[in-house]
């Protein structure tokens, strides 16, 4: 059984949000990201799994045409100049 919401962190603009279960395993989820959670022992081991699972799904949408507006802010970039 969860605990509550825990505060959440930010990657980009994907809110990762945090419970804690009876257990002491703590779960992290990316609400924008269907099916996006990921659990860990620690907070920190939990926000290190979900973090990769939502760059695999983002890495996975863009393979497949669709453009999440957030990937952009991940990456800088800029234009050549000749």
């Amino acid at each position: 059984m969860k605990k509550g919401i825990k505060p959440s962190t930010r990657l980009s603009s994907l809110a990762v949000e945090f419970d804690r279960e009876d257990d002491g395993r703590w779960i992290a989820e990316i609400q924008k990201l269907p099916g996006v959670m990921a659990y860990g022992a620690t907070r920190r081991e939990a926000q290190q799994r979900v973090y990769a699972i939502a760059l695999r799904t983002l890495a996975d949408d863009v393979e497949k045409g669709s453009f999440f507006t957030p990937v952009s802010r991940l990456f800088g970039y800029g234009v050549a100049r000749s």
